[in-house]
């Protein structure tokens, strides 16, 4: 089966990358380590699978990709974690810090490529520039992302209402976030309250809460339980007629806003990283990289169905509206 390559090369680097995977006759294997289902994270994975094909790795020919999903169990995804270890897969592919942390804990000698959304604060490294260890791979700074977010529901909300701001308090990112998302709303002079939420159902909990004290906006965070229930964090936002904020899928999932780094893009590049460490290359050698890409993602749609003006001050910011 041929790969494609006279489709993809107008790039002259690509001939030797393809080269390299053809004459060593390795089939490389990559554990993907999943901290939610699989079907939330399809366009991410299919993003990756994207990247690896445009550096000359196709499954079936020489990768060959080893999935673990959790479904958000905590013990399944140590046991998935350990699982991936045992079978001494060449590297593993994870996301989230829960993810980031069992793959950790179950190798120090596996390569991990990892996306989280604060490295640094998480604990996974304490060095950008020289991970250390056998971990790699991308961060975005959760909270200059929250602070963009909470701005955005500010415009949104009628002057002097409260925001709600939804937490995973089992996620170990939360103190530190709670306590800049308190100073941020004094800076921004606004009133915000924090809900806990793990699950579909705790989210609806928190809209009908916020709906009942008569809140101005909802935002969420890059939680790998938010991104999971996206969709019902959505509905819920429609069924209370609250504007909400969330991540970019936020949006196409049928939320109002959504703003934050281009994800997929991100699962893409990653791909490159794991080029150069299947070539040699060292994860303590490979800086820990940043979004290069941001999007903000109106869904017009859900905003005229809730009788909602986007303030053109912020409309003018979008990458894309959703009819």
């Amino acid at each position: 089966m041929a790969l494609g390559v006279g489709a993809l090369a107008p790039l002259a680097t690509l001939a030797p990358l393809v080269s390299f995977a053809q004459q060593h006759g390795k089939v490389w294997r990559i554990g993907l380590l999943g901290v939610a289902d699989a079907a939330s994270y399809a366009d991410r994975v299919e993003g990756l699978r994207t990247g690896l094909r445009a550096l000359g790795y196709v499954e079936g020919q020489n990768i060959a990709i080893e999935f673990r999903w959790a479904d958000g169990n905590s013990e399944r995804l140590t046991a998935n974690a350990a699982e991936l270890a045992r079978q001494k897969v060449d590297l593993i592919v994870t996301h989230a810090t829960p993810g980031s942390r069992a793959a950790m804990l179950a190798t120090t000698d596996i390569p991990i490529v990892m996306s989280v959304g604060d490295a640094i604060a998480s604990g996974i490294v304490s060095n950008l520039a020289r991970p250390g260890g056998n971990v790699t791979g991308f961060t975005f700074f959760q909270q200059e992302l929250i602070g963009k977010r909470i701005e955005i529901a500010k415009e949104l909300s009628p002057s002097g209402r409260r925001i709600g701001i939804l937490l995973n308090p089992d996620s170990t990112n939360t103190p530190p976030f709670a306590k800049f998302i308190q100073n941020h709303a004094k800076i921004l002079k606004i009133d915000v309250h924090t809900f806990e939420a793990r699950s579909a159902r705790e989210i609806g909990d928190a809209f009908e809460v916020m709906a009942k004290a008569r809140f101005g906006a909802a935002v969420f965070f890059e939680n790998s339980i938010f991104v999971a229930n996206r969709r019902a964090f959505a509905n819920s936002a429609r069924k209370y007629r609250m504007p909400a904020v969330g991540n970019p899928e936020f949006a196409e999932s049928g939320g109002m806003i959504g703003y934050g780094p281009d994800i997929v893009d991100l699962w893409r590049r990653k791909a490159v990283l794991i080029d150069k460490i299947f070539k040699g290359a060292k994860p303590s050698d490979l800086p820990i990289e940043q979004p290069t890409k941001f999007e903000m993602v109106f869904n017009m749609k859900t905003a005229k169905a809730l009788g909602i003006k986007i303030p053109q001050s912020i409309l003018v910011q979008a990458t894309k509206v959703i009819e």
